[in-house]
């Protein structure tokens, strides 16, 4: 359970907090600018299979890698709602 409470949101702060400055207006534009966005999901998503692997921090992998699920839930309906508010000024 506080892998669940704990996963989604610790990924979107891991996320937001270390993919700052690469967007290519900010003057990043080396090959790995888009890239770059995923490896912070690679990161988490490594602990979270050894934590699950582990027989004494199974239960709290197996809550961060549903904490993943949740991430791509929570993330996918925001972006779907932007962009339908962005249809309708366009």
């Amino acid at each position: 359970m506080l892998g669940i409470l704990l996963g989604a949101p610790a990924l979107y702060a891991l996320y937001f907090g270390t993919t700052r400055g690469i967007a290519p207006d900010e003057g990043y534009k080396t090959f790995l600018a888009g890239p770059a966005a995923f490896i912070p999901i690679a990161i988490y998503l490594v602990v979270a299979i050894v934590l699950a692997v582990r027989p004494r921090t199974s239960r709290l992998g197996a809550g961060l890698l549903m904490g993943l699920g949740i991430f791509t839930l929570l993330g996918g309906g925001l972006c779907v709602g932007y962009l339908a508010q962005m249809r309708g000024e366009v």
